[in-house]
């Protein structure tokens, strides 16, 4: 649920608002001083992670802003492993968009690089194989 833009966002409400669409990730609060040292910026942060026993498999950043009015979320993801590079990220005007924009931009790579892998693994057959001669 996005906030509105009279309404101050606070940690405990950003806490609400990742829970309430990623419940699936321990969330970690920051607050604003820590991310800009604007005072016309109010600003939050927080890290998600997911884990399988001692095993990180997912990282997931979220980054809120607010400045003249204007709302923005930013986010990013890693993979496995604490110290997995961040894949892609995404800036848009409400957190489940910004989460949509990001899930989008990997289902598209996915389907890039197997449409890739595909090509690769027909050319590794002859191409009498590939047009279905013998």
């Amino acid at each position: 649920m996005p906030s509105k833009v009279n309404d101050p966002m606070t940690a405990e409400k950003f806490r609400k608002e990742l829970q309430n669409i990623m419940p699936g990730y321990k969330w970690t609060i920051r607050r604003g001083s820590r991310i800009y040292r604007c005072p016309e910026i109010t600003s939050f942060g927080a890290t998600g992670i997911q884990s399988a026993g001692f095993n990180r498999i997912s990282t997931l950043e979220v980054i809120y802003r607010k400045k003249d009015g204007k709302v923005e979320y930013e986010v990013k993801s890693s993979g496995f492993g604490v110290k997995a590079p961040w894949g892609h990220e995404c800036t848009r005007e409400t957190l489940a968009r910004a989460l949509r924009g990001l899930q989008d931009h990997y289902e598209n790579q996915s389907c890039h690089y197997g449409r890739l892998a595909s090509d690769l693994e027909a050319g590794r057959k002859k191409s009498e194989d590939i047009n279905g001669k013998k």
